[in-house]
């Protein structure tokens, strides 16, 4: 999961030229079904292109598999961080 989200986010351009560093903490829910929904920003940035970015490459992440309660797929909450950094 970390890793496809290193390889598919997109550095915002005005954070860039601002020189501007953050962290977005995300929460999303995982469907029986393994697919994503209600994504939301639990912690921001400060910055508004951070989250919105890091709610687009959240939205774009393939079907997981469900998690699985007493052998039955069930809904789950993740809550992960989306770090911004320049190199």
């Amino acid at each position: 999961m970390m890793k496809f989200i290193a390889e598919n986010i997109q550095y915002p351009v005005i954070a860039m030229e601002k020189g501007i560093q953050g962290r977005v903490i995300c929460q999303f829910v995982v469907e029986k079904d393994g697919s994503i929904s209600n994504i939301q920003v639990v912690r921001t940035s400060g910055d508004a292109s951070f989250d919105k970015e890091g709610v687009r490459v959240i939205s774009t992440m393939p079907k997981w598999k469900p998690g699985k309660q007493r052998g039955k797929p069930v809904r789950v909450t993740y809550t992960i961080p989306v770090n911004f950094r320049l190199q």
